[in-house]
């Protein structure tokens, strides 16, 4: 089998769809290692089908290099794909056991194989330089508030706002409206019963206005992903259809040249 070959078979989707499905088996078997009574039942076997997993991805990673050669390293899906399995392969011995819960990773194989995935993940690193003046912005904004807070109410709920790290964390809980009201603002509320003015705009603009902005900065550049893809299926089309013409339009030539040299004869 040639190379080129070799990189066809891999990239149909009977290989990719074969693919997928060994990651989400594997992805199970590495749950089932988490529970003792199923290691105790069959740790065995789900050892060794977990290696063969393992085994699959391996070869898979050593076709590619063969059909593509040092041209594997040009895509970042396939370094991904070849850190994950390289990662997997390290023995975890002791001092580095937790490489046992990194074999975990390997489910974010998945990714690679599917398109759709691939577009989402591809719209998300897209999105994040316009996501990091977001995050400088709101990180201006709680550093304001968090001294502001200190400052306040610091000296009535110090475990909330005594110091400026604490404050920090107060106002991420706040911003995530997890227990904020019962929690945190109406007992300040009870000592100081403006406090209100501070809490209430500070959830407008991170809650409602700053993580909306980087929702939509995401949603826009999954859209742009989106367009590119579209554009480029369609110009493949109409290169396809090009040279399909072409090929006709040669082969009309072809046969008409025929018809006037036997016409001549």
């Amino acid at each position: 089998m040639t190379r080129q070959k070799l990189a066809d078979f891999l990239d149909t989707p009977q290989v990719r769809f074969g693919i997928i499905g060994v990651i989400i088996f594997n992805a199970i078997l590495l749950g089932m290692e988490t529970s003792p009574t199923l290691m105790n039942a069959a740790g065995p076997l789900i050892l060794l089908l977990d290696r063969i997993c393992l085994s699959i991805f391996v070869i898979e990673i050593a076709l590619k290099l063969i059909a593509h050669r040092l041209n594997f390293f040009r895509s970042g899906w396939n370094n991904f794909d070849f850190v994950i399995v390289g990662i997997a392969l390290i023995p975890a011995g002791q001092g580095l056991s937790v490489l046992r819960a990194l074999r975990i990773l390997r489910v974010l194989r998945v990714i690679s194989v599917a398109p759709r995935l691939r577009r989402v993940v591809e719209g998300f690193v897209t999105a994040l330089p316009g996501m990091g003046s977001v995050f400088l912005l709101m990180a201006i904004i709680f550093y304001i508030g968090a001294v502001m807070a200190t400052k306040l109410f610091g000296a009535s709920f110090p475990e909330w706002f005594g110091t400026l790290g604490r404050s920090l964390y107060s106002l991420f809980q706040i911003m995530t409206l997890e227990s904020w009201s019962m929690g945190i603002v109406r007992p300040v509320l009870e000592v100081y019963q403006y406090a209100w003015v501070f809490f209430v705009p500070f959830i407008m603009m991170t809650t409602f206005a700053v993580v909306n902005l980087l929702v939509g900065l995401i949603v826009n550049s999954m859209q742009d992903a989106h367009a590119e893809e579209s554009n480029a299926a369609t110009d493949a089309y109409r290169d396809e259809v090009l040279a399909r013409l072409e090929m006709i339009e040669k082969h009309l030539q072809e046969r008409d040249g025929e018809r006037q040299r036997t016409g001549s004869d």
